[in-house]
């Protein structure tokens, strides 16, 4: 199935935090694939900030995981970006959520530097909102498997991808 489809981060606490329309590309082996060319709005919060993408890119929602992942065409410098999530929940073909747990890893395009972000924010909220010990560990465990996963070539993150963001480029 084709189509719109709605992405919606919320964070434990229930509040939205980021949101956009793109369009689903297909599914394959490693999970349902979404993306889009430059200019998609990008909205955070019910009244946040928005952002317009510069570069196509593609999504990637693989269901059981506790991270999505988001690839970006060239010449944009983070070439792989992974938030940690709970796993994603469809709640009809045209949306899926996901709690947005903080952490995050990323692959830069020049030199493949994987790095990790945002612990302090994931410590202050692990805290204020009281995250439960099987959230944070699977949190943590997610985080370490995808920096070794960037790192060394493992799919979908060395190639895969990439005939997907053909699709929108």
């Amino acid at each position: 199935m084709t189509g719109d489809t709605r992405v919606v981060y919320t964070k434990f606490d229930g509040s939205l935090h980021w949101h956009h329309v793109i369009q689903r590309l297909g599914e394959d082996r490693h999970g349902v694939w979404l993306g889009a060319p430059p200019g998609v709005r990008m909205q955070k919060g019910t009244a946040g900030r928005e952002h317009v993408t510069e570069h196509p890119h593609v999504m990637l929602f693989r269901p059981g995981v506790w991270w999505t992942a988001a690839f970006n065409g060239p010449p944009h410098e983070t070439e792989i970006y992974c938030d940690i999530t709970s796993p994603v929940r469809w709640l009809h073909p045209g949306q899926v959520t996901m709690v947005d747990l903080d952490l995050d890893v990323s692959r830069e395009r020049a030199g493949g530097r994987v790095v990790l972000w945002d612990e302090d924010e994931f410590d202050e909220h692990r805290l204020r909102w009281a995250y439960p010990s099987e959230v944070v560990d699977a949190a943590r465990a997610s985080a370490a498997w995808l920096m070794t996963a960037l790192a060394d070539g493992t799919e979908p993150f060395a190639s895969d991808y990439r005939a997907w963001l053909e699709l929108v480029s």
